[in-house]
């Protein structure tokens, strides 16, 4: 599983949502927006942060620790 956290540089949701991405035990790159306008333009991203899995937009804003658990629970019942 491929985990891409999109954010700005100013971003500062990100140290959360990476906190939770590490109690949660899953691996995860962190991409900036300035650097990939290709994703912007791909996923119409209007707002930092973004979340994507294997390459799909699973979170447009930055999602609670609840709903990231209930995310990652319902991707393990899947596999």
């Amino acid at each position: 599983m491929r985990i891409q956290l999109l954010v700005t540089r100013e971003d500062f949701s990100a140290a959360n949502i990476e906190r939770e991405f590490r109690e949660l035990g899953v691996g995860y790159q962190v991409d900036y927006l300035e650097d990939h306008p290709d994703l912007i333009a791909r996923y119409n991203i209007r707002h930092s942060p973004a979340i994507l899995i294997d390459g799909e937009l699973a979170f447009r804003h930055p999602p609670s620790d609840r709903e990231m658990r209930d995310y990652f629970h319902q991707l393990k019942l899947r596999h």
